[in-house]
């Protein structure tokens, strides 16, 4: 008779999500997943095979339901720099309040853990990166057709650098930076890409 699961795999995968992403691949024990789910060791295994498979399948799932929507709502957005502080802006609230709160970005924690030296976590982290540099990318170039660009301005060096500063807000705020201080930085950033206001005869 064929194994019958009276679980839900992706409810237990979203809870082993949660984990890594709060405490880090490298904290969490089978014995600590196996609590976070409910699961048994056997059940675990079968479903999902060890620890490694179970961390990749949870960063995928964290990019298909968290990180590659973001993206794309802000390359199709099509505003410009009001897209690019909106989608800061939505940053930093997630970071700094509710249920996530202090938890950082997975992404950005495998970045700066041990996690990256996978080499197939290493591509899951360099496939959202080029996704996130295209997203500032697309919403600087619909703020260049829009006039709101000054001259000086290097579309794809500049977004390459809003990617940065957006790690930089995931692991502030990890480390407890308030929001407050993280919005000014942003704003400081994006009011040095802005064009000049006319001047008024």
């Amino acid at each position: 008779m064929p194994d019958i699961k009276h679980f839900d795999p992706d409810k237990a995968l979203e809870r082993a999500e949660h984990l890594f992403w709060r405490l880090g691949a490298a904290t969490v024990s089978i014995q600590a997943v196996t609590a976070e789910t409910g699961l048994n060791r056997s059940s675990l295994y079968a479903t999902f095979g060890g620890k490694r498979q179970l961390y990749l399948a949870a960063l995928r799932r964290y990019v298909r339901e968290r990180a590659r929507p973001a993206c794309e709502r802000l390359a199709g957005d099509g505003r410009g720099l009001p897209a690019v502080q909106e989608a800061f802006d939505a940053l930093i609230d997630q970071r700094c309040s509710g249920a996530y709160a202090g938890w950082g970005c997975m992404l950005v924690n495998a970045h700066a853990g041990g996690e990256a030296e996978d080499p197939d976590v290493r591509a899951v982290l360099d496939d959202h990166h080029r996704r996130l540099r295209g997203a500032m990318a697309d919403a600087l170039a619909a703020a260049r057709a829009e006039g709101q660009l000054a001259r000086h301005v290097d579309i794809d060096a500049t977004a390459e650098a809003l990617v940065l500063l957006a790690y930089g807000v995931n692991l502030r705020s990890r480390a407890g930076a308030g929001a407050e201080a993280l919005r000014h930085t942003v704003a400081t950033t994006l009011a040095g890409l802005k064009a000049p206001a006319p001047r008024a005869d």
